[in-house]
């Protein structure tokens, strides 16, 4: 098992069949061979790993939680020797529906995005990796143009700045990207100066993705299917919008929705997922930040909610949550084109793909 690639694979499964999936891949294929789930954490959608990898925090998107309108936040303990997961402890999420969770770059709290009640939660992490009582509470207000999508706050993802500095929530609700500086004392979740970052009426914001460089950002607007970029002054954590255009094929009319984003980390090229039209769009992002298409590749499966590039950036998991399958495809890192290795995982609704090096 040393120095296996280890994946982590969240999902909506709850009950006996619930847990986080965890997997070994073959680096030349991107093939997937079941190794452990970990049980007692139903509907565990979305995680993020600690810093030293050592721990992995997950939500359960839940509408309720010990009787009140909230999910769940749970702490695993990640074994050194196999990769496997130990839960240490659950938290309420202070929201119902949370969708995301994002670990402080200093390793000492998450910030936990409630989908369903429109609000972002700090909760601190102890000295054993455990989590503590939630530190703070924001609830955000506000609507956009969208009559069915966004009369209300949808808070949809948190982003820590490359310097930990400030943390960006996408409200798909509110067409913002709001800012908060976390005191990393206190747990505390302040308004930054300036506030948020406005998209464009009807966007419905949902992943946000930074630059190597740290000087552009990049989000994935799930309801209008565009991706806008930023350029970032980490002196104020302000972001200024310098281009957006679309994820889909001009030929493509049908009826489809943005999920994820991630950039290479050569920082040359951008990747982002539709639901829909079941593709990987890919763009060359020049040195200006601006983005030029560069292709679009289909995911073989329905819904890509989610999906991730590798440690050597030349392979891409893609989940494909309606037809329960995990998608390898080698990623050419001079032109950024996609091509199928063949490899295809049946995994249960995948939603989050993480990978981990087991040095052990």
């Amino acid at each position: 098992m040393a120095d296996a690639m280890l994946v982590y694979v969240g999902n909506y499964t709850r009950g006996a069949e619930g847990g986080i999936h965890v997997y070994t891949m073959d680096e030349s294929t991107g093939a997937l061979s079941l190794q452990n789930r970990a049980s007692g954490a139903d509907c565990p959608s979305f995680f993020d790993l600690s810093p030293d990898g050592t721990h992995l925090y997950c939500v359960n998107e839940l509408g309720e939680f010990e009787g009140k309108p909230s999910g769940g936040v749970s702490a695993f303990a990640i074994d050194p020797d196999t990769g496997d997961l130990h839960r240490l402890n659950l938290r309420p999420s202070l929201g119902p529906g949370p969708c995301h969770i994002a670990v402080a770059p200093n390793g000492k709290h998450v910030v936990v995005s409630n989908y369903g009640g429109g609000n972002v939660c700090a909760l601190p992490i102890e000295p054993d990796g455990s989590l503590g009582e939630p530190s703070d509470f924001v609830q955000h207000r506000g609507s956009s143009v969208n009559p069915s999508r966004q009369q209300a706050p949808y808070a949809h993802s948190a982003t820590f700045s490359p310097d930990g500095e400030v943390v960006f929530v996408a409200d798909l609700g509110m067409d913002k990207l709001m800012a908060y500086r976390l005191d990393a004392q206190t747990g505390q979740l302040r308004p930054n100066d300036p506030p948020f970052a406005a998209l464009h009426p009807g966007a419905g914001p949902r992943h946000f993705a930074f630059h190597p460089s740290g000087r552009f950002g990049y989000v994935i607007n799930e309801l209008d299917s565009t991706m806008s970029a930023f350029a970032y002054d980490a002196s104020t954590g302000a972001l200024t919008t310098i281009q957006s255009l679309t994820t889909l094929p001009k030929e493509f009319h049908g009826s489809s929705f943005c999920a994820d984003v991630h950039v290479a980390a050569s920082g040359r090229f951008l990747y982002g997922s539709n639901r829909g039209h079941d593709s990987i769009v890919a763009y060359a992002i020049a040195d200006d930040g601006t983005l030029t298409t560069i292709d679009y590749t289909p995911t073989q499966g329905k819904n890509p909610r989610n999906f991730g590039l590798a440690p050597s950036g030349k392979l891409m998991l893609a989940g494909n949550q309606n037809s329960d399958t995990i998608v390898a495809y080698h990623v050419n890192t001079e032109t950024g084109k996609l091509t199928p290795t063949g490899a295809v995982t049946e995994s249960p609704t995948p939603v989050c793909i993480r990978f981990r090096r087991l040095s052990g």
